[in-house]
């Protein structure tokens, strides 16, 4: 996982947005598999 997305992630947790963690989930999610091959 990338640095800057760590760090959003832990934020996110931090201040209990769900809405955002959803956000970067679906973030983490495309980048994978985008970045798969």
């Amino acid at each position: 996982m990338p640095r800057w997305l760590q760090k959003q992630m832990s934020n996110a947790f931090l201040n209990k947005d769900k809405y955002q963690i959803k956000m970067l989930n679906q973030c983490w999610y495309f980048y994978r598999h985008r970045h798969k091959n």
